[in-house]
């Protein structure tokens, strides 16, 4: 099964297990069934429950709120990732506070889905990861998968939550098939690659080539849930290994990596480093995009540094 045939799965469980529950988002509808076909097939099933709406991030998101006010759970799709931005307000002051200002005398069971990351050419406002920047907020989670990650219960558990959720989907990703394999194979790696969502699949790409060319044993660790930020449970998967790279696509500063060496500070002795996309937009220029991006030459170049400055 390929990722978006998960979600998309996900979603029909979501809307079947839930008389009350409701799918928004743009071009949604079959036979089109979203940008990214994500809901595919979910407007025959429900087609009075699966709503098109207008071309507002702000209005998809406001509305779904008052509908989660009212006891009706609400999944929404936002066409790119980019447009999050559109839905701020909404995200930070409305969702994610409204249960602590009424002294969780309210809920509001909305999960809000957006594709996001680069490597398909789409160019400075198509191609960002911008979750780091809905990190960190009381009463928001923050989720990333990859085809590695089990989906699933991911979406499961986030539906049944009936909180606020922001589920952030690698654009790449949706055409992988969902892989279960261990990733963290070694009892005593070398080093590890901490990440998340796309990025993951680049970590495990070099984590093998680091095996092959270089006999390093280098285990990788998905991060799914960034925030809230699981300082202790990352400091655990860590365990005595030395040596640990933080890899993501966004921009350096105030963001995973950020995140990753606060759990280090109280892990002394380990050396440290982070790979990045870069500090400036997107390129419209798919060959460019991808080689900026942070890549399989790129993290095991910065694996071998890491390693070659520890030792000295």
């Amino acid at each position: 099964m390929r990722v978006i045939e998960q979600i998309n799965a996900s979603l029909h469980g979501f809307m079947a297990g839930d008389a009350g529950a409701h799918v928004i988002g743009e071009d949604i509808l079959d036979p089109y069934g979203g940008a990214f076909k994500a809901t595919r097939g979910l407007s025959t099933a429900f087609p009075d429950r699966v709503l098109s709406s207008p071309i507002s991030e702000a209005g998809i998101v406001g509305v779904a709120t008052g509908m989660a006010l009212k006891g009706k759970p609400v999944c929404v799709e936002i066409m790119f990732g980019d447009f999050i931005t559109l839905c701020t307000d909404q995200l930070i002051n409305h969702m994610s506070k409204l249960p602590w200002v009424y002294n969780d005398q309210i809920a509001v069971p909305v999960v809000v889905r957006a594709p996001m990351g680069g490597k398909r050419g789409y160019g400075a406002t198509h191609s960002q990861s911008l979750e780091k920047h809905f990190c960190g907020v009381p009463g928001l989670t923050v989720v990333a998968v990859s085809q590695f990650s089990d989906i699933e219960r991911i979406y499961a558990e986030a539906f049944a939550a009936k909180t606020p959720h922001l589920i952030i989907e690698n654009k790449l990703s949706y055409a992988r098939l969902v892989d279960a394999r261990d990733i963290a194979p070694h009892a005593d790696p070398d080093l590890v690659l901490v990440t998340y969502g796309g990025s993951t699949e680049v970590c495990v790409e070099a984590a093998a080539r680091l095996a092959d060319e270089e006999e390093l044993r280098a285990n990788v660790i998905e991060v799914t849930t960034l925030s809230p930020f699981d300082r202790a449970g990352l400091r655990q998967r860590i365990g005595d290994c030395p040596a640990v790279l933080s890899v993501e696509e966004g921009a350096d500063g105030w963001g995973f990596g950020a995140e990753v060496a606060r759990a280090l500070v109280e892990m002394p002795g380990r050396s440290f480093a982070t790979v990045t996309g870069p500090p400036h937009p997107i390129p419209s220029s798919k060959s460019w995009e991808t080689a900026l991006l942070p890549n399989g030459e790129m993290v095991v170049g910065a694996a071998i540094d890491l390693l070659l400055g520890s030792r000295q």
